[in-house]
């Protein structure tokens, strides 16, 4: 599986880690790195010491290459402009197609990720200077930009781009890799799975939901859990919350049942009310279940807490099985 983007990135297997804000600290990036494969971190959310310090703490776990993930949607120049100075290897860009943002990075001498929802997005990135192409399909947990199913996503993105596509949305095992690489993609970007890891930060409630999870457990939300950030449509676990919005009939924000109740408080002590998007950490405190539990439609392929290397090595090896075996299948017709 010695695909175009293992070449590119200069890593031995095509799995990418998604940008779990919350749930992918730096110890999980870098053990993804050190395993093969590479790691993103989300570091969009604070200050560009902030970024800078993130970024030190990723390098004082791995020699391997990583990638940080900006969100266009926020004020991110300053940010970018950092990531340009300390010279990460990549850039991974999302929420918005932003020409000047890609030819900014690109002069920088970053490599470029930008994710999309379409064919035309991915065209319009590739022609502003895009390296590699995140097609995110609408199975994928977390904020969710298009409204396209991975299967139909990939080949169309793969047929309209001449630079590596990685297929997002609802791939959790070997499976999935194979599947997303017979789509022509050159490699995966999985983030459900490994909020099952050893590394990841998110609490144990939290962790306990994904591994309960069923195929049909997830939602697709298009406005439920926000702080600051409209339009913002996601995917998350049913719980408490969710479905007692539902029984309300769906109402807006304003009218919806317990707005604005405290439902519990972060590890630095900030209240966590209800509707808000944030990740329960292991230092969070309260109704966890009720909080916003970012799942994609692979939770179900959830089964076991791994330390993130072996979840690598795992994903990796079972799509060689089925490519294998796939091989010798249709050379037995």
């Amino acid at each position: 599986m010695n695909t175009d983007l293992c070449k590119f990135l200069n890593i031995q297997k095509p799995i990418i880690s998604a940008p779990m804000g919350g749930a992918a600290g730096p110890d999980l990036v870098a053990a993804v790195s050190n395993a093969g494969g590479f790691g993103v971190i989300p570091l969009w959310g604070g200050s560009v010491d902030g970024l800078r310090d993130g970024i030190a703490q990723v390098r004082d776990l791995t020699d391997k290459n990583f990638a940080v993930n900006l969100n266009m949607s926020f004020p991110y120049p300053g940010l970018l402009e950092a990531c340009i100075q300390e010279q990460v290897f990549a850039v991974s860009l999302f929420w918005g197609i932003e020409p000047s943002a890609i030819e900014a990075a690109k002069k920088g001498g970053l490599v470029v990720f930008v994710s999309v929802g379409t064919a035309e997005e991915a065209k319009r990135a590739v022609d502003a200077g895009a390296d590699i192409i995140v097609a995110q399909g609408w199975e994928a947990g977390g904020h969710v930009w298009g409204d396209v199913a991975t299967m139909a996503l990939v080949p169309a993105v793969v047929d309209a781009v001449n630079v590596p596509v990685v297929a997002a949305g609802g791939i959790a095992d070997g499976r999935g890799l194979a599947a997303a690489l017979m789509l022509g993609a050159s490699g995966a970007w999985i983030g459900t799975r490994f909020l099952a890891s050893v590394e990841a930060t998110i609490h144990e409630t939290y962790q306990q939901g994904v591994l309960a999870a069923t195929e049909s457990q997830t939602e697709w939300y298009r406005d439920l859990y926000h702080v600051n950030w409209p339009n913002a449509p996601h995917r998350t676990l049913k719980n408490s919350t969710s479905l007692r919005w539902k029984s309300a009939d769906n109402p807006e924000h304003g009218d919806r049942p317990g707005e604005g109740e405290i439902i519990g408080h972060m590890a630095d002590g900030k209240q966590i009310v209800r509707y808000q998007s944030s990740t329960p950490n292991p230092g969070t405190t309260g109704d966890v279940e009720a909080m916003s539990l970012w799942a994609g439609q692979g939770v179900s392929l959830v089964r076991d807490v791994l330390p993130t290397a072996e979840i690598v090595d795992e994903i990796y090896q079972g799509a060689l099985d089925v490519i294998q075996s796939c091989h010798a299948n249709t050379c037995d017709t």
